[in-house]
């Protein structure tokens, strides 16, 4: 894609600070990003953030910054926090995006690794934690921050606010008016545009360096794909760290044109979303989850002729929605049924959960339960499954409009070679891989391979529609002792659909049978234990009520049930469980900071219990040292019940 005035030689879009320049010319006066702050909506149109990021990057020229530096970004998702990623990538420099909730010590080894000289932060919270940790990082010479509030008598020498930053940068643009569009013409497609750090299950995180080019290509690809452009609108509140976020609404944004909307907080998300209305929204399974469990929350509080008519309307669309969302036949009975649903439920809930505009939604980053995939696209909600990771620009799958199967990722993306190895594991190839690892040339090298194929370490097939169908990660399956297949991402997804549970690791590979730890979802769970009078403490009073563990026990069986139905699993079904005393969460490390489990950690620290569910016992002492927000310890202490589960015999046939 090229622009050309006239007279003018064309310039080739392949850059983000060169798209930017384009809507600021262009679609100058269409809003390019909004944000609410303090109940009320901003906006600002491409030619003012074209102007904004121009002075940014001044700024940061002023304090020395040039090609080839990278740039800490730490915060919410801000304007200001996007724009200081294109000012570095305008100067010809890398954003390094960094999570926000990460505590003050995780963020040292991002800070040495990728040698960050000036960090843009969003406000006291993480300015206090970079003081916290300057003094091992001595390369970290200048911290600017967005939100000056709290900050009024810090007197470092190296704080900046951005507005000074801003200020410095307008005063060096009129001196120096041809600086910006002089390093903008250096820019290339094959220049590192960001770098973005894996979630370290196994080990310390890599610097993935994805390219201008790579980026562009995913987002022009995706855009196509789903016909995406510049009328569309996206919330933007995932982390900006992770790679599915620097996708939707940095790549497609500045590749197609539409508006990005920043929520005032992650408590306010759902009434910003409904405010909004956007047309296009991503979420990783667990949102989905979280926002079905509040539904089914809610219903469970509502009056009886309410709660009938819900159950009712929900099963015709459980029995008809998703095929007459996919223009599939449907009896004249059930259409008629469900376009009475459409008034009384359907509609009133898709509005209730800001979905009202959606014409596409999409997850990723974990495999979601198909009975919850089910349940959007039978609302109404064109819900699609994609799949990719940080070093395929999160693109590499993508489901076509009607062609949706709950049970598969779709076919490979335009432009994505798919292929599977002799092992079992998923090969891609394609232009938007990464680079390289950041100074790790043995781990690009063992990643990508002869041929030019990424090894996603995921295992899968592909079936007979050319659909890919991902089983779990390529080192997490095992085999039973008995030598049937033991995928334990597959289980665990299915016995977190069930909003009662929030989190599930399953045990098995060299054993005899499947045991499992289960978090159950403290809202949930409480909700529940509430309105039949059971009182409780806290969430580990409450994980060890009798009652709990039958609630808990009875999905458990259902999930055996539905396991039992397909041959490659059946004898995986789980013979016993425990419910944790304590949440899994990052901060203890059992999590990473997209919530994946850290499988390998958490067999080792919670040894104990894993003997103790193997070995037959009905209980089991545990005392859990935990990492408090503010940085203190405590420990958390119970003796655990352990429930054995009945399991069923396995049935011939898939179920339907």
């Amino acid at each position: 894609m090229t622009v050309a005035g006239a007279g003018e030689q064309p310039v080739k879009l392949d850059t983000f600070p060169r798209l930017l320049l384009a809507h600021a010319r262009e679609r100058g006066e269409r809003p390019a990003i909004r944000e609410k702050d303090l109940g009320i909506w901003q906006s600002w149109t491409w030619a003012e953030a074209a102007r904004e990021v121009r002075a940014i990057a001044c700024g940061l020229a002023e304090l020395g910054f040039k090609r080839g530096d990278r740039l800490g970004i730490i915060g919410d998702n801000r304007p200001r926090l996007y724009w200081s990623m294109c000012a570095a990538q305008m100067l010809g420099g890398i954003p390094v995006p960094m999570y926000q909730d990460a505590v003050a010590q995780e963020m040292v080894f991002v800070l040495q690794d990728a040698g960050i000289h000036i960090a843009v932060v969003e406000d006291q919270e993480q300015v206090d934690k970079l003081i916290e940790v300057k003094d091992q990082c001595p390369e970290l010479q200048h911290i600017i921050y967005d939100d000056p509030r709290g900050l009024r008598h810090y007197t470092q020498t190296f704080l900046h606010g951005l507005d000074e930053v801003v200020a410095a940068g307008r005063i060096h643009d009129q001196n120096q008016p041809d600086f910006i569009e002089q390093e903008v013409a250096l820019g290339r497609a094959e220049d590192t545009a960001i770098m973005l750090y894996t979630s370290g299950t196994t080990g310390k995180p890599k610097g993935v360096c994805q390219t201008h080019g790579a980026l562009i290509a995913a987002a022009r690809g995706g855009c196509a794909f789903d016909g995406l452009n510049e009328t569309d609108e996206v919330l933007s509140y995932l982390p900006m760290a992770w790679v599915g976020d620097n996708l939707f609404s940095y790549a497609q944004a500045l590749v197609a044109g539409f508006t990005v909307n920043c929520p005032e907080s992650g408590d306010t998300v759902m009434t910003d979303m409904r405010e909004i209305g956007p047309t296009m929204y991503f979420a990783p399974p667990r949102v989905f989850e979280n926002m079905l469990t509040q539904v089914m929350i809610r219903m469970e509080d509502a009056g009886a002729l309410k709660r009938r008519m819900f159950h009712y309307f929900m099963e015709v669309a459980r029995r008809c929605g998703a095929d007459i969302l996919d223009g599939k036949p449907v009896p004249f009975a059930d259409r008629l049924r469900y376009a009475l649903g459409e008034v009384l439920v359907y509609g009133p809930l898709r509005n209730v959960l800001g979905m009202s505009r959606i014409r596409v939604a999409y997850t990723a980053g974990a495999a979601i339960g198909p009975d919850l995939f089910r349940f959007y696209r039978s609302i109404g909600i064109n819900l699609k499954q994609f799949y990719g990771q940080t070093e395929t620009c999160a693109y590499v799958c993508l489901q076509p409009d009607r062609q949706i199967k709950f049970d598969s990722v779709g076919p490979p993306a335009p432009g994505v070679e798919v292929k599977i190895a002799d092992n079992g594991e998923i090969l891609v190839r394609g232009p938007m891989l990464l680079k390289e690892y950041y100074k790790r040339p043995d781990a690009t090298a063992e990643a990508i391979d002869a041929e030019g194929y990424f090894k996603t370490g995921d295992a899968g097939f592909i079936d007979e529609d050319g659909h890919l169908k991902i089983i779990d990660r390529a080192k997490d399956v095992g085999r039973l002792k008995n030598g049937a297949m033991f995928a334990p991402n597959y289980i665990e997804n299915k016995l977190k659909f069930f909003p009662y549970i929030k989190e599930a690791v399953a045990f098995g590979h060299d054993r005899e049978m499947v045991c499992a730890f289960i978090n159950i979802d403290m809202g949930a769970v409480g909700n529940w234990a509430e309105r039949r009078g059971i009182p409780y403490a806290g969430y580990t009073d409450l994980a060890g009520k009798p009652e709990v563990y039958q609630l808990i026990q009875e999905c458990v069986e259902k999930v055996n049930a539905e396991l039992a139905h397909d041959a490659m699993v059946a004898a995986t079904q789980v013979h016993r469980f425990l419910i944790l005393h304590k949440e899994l969460d990052p901060d203890d490390d059992e999590l990473t900071r997209t919530r994946k489990v850290r499988r390998g950690f958490i067999a080792e620290k919670y040894a104990v219990l894993i003997d103790a569910l193997y070995g037959g016992k009905a209980s089991q002492y545990i005392e859990t040292e935990v990492k408090f927000e503010d940085g203190r310890k405590g420990k958390v202490a119970a003796e655990l019940v352990i429930r054995d589960v009945k399991t069923f015999p396995a049935v011939q046939g898939r179920a339907a």
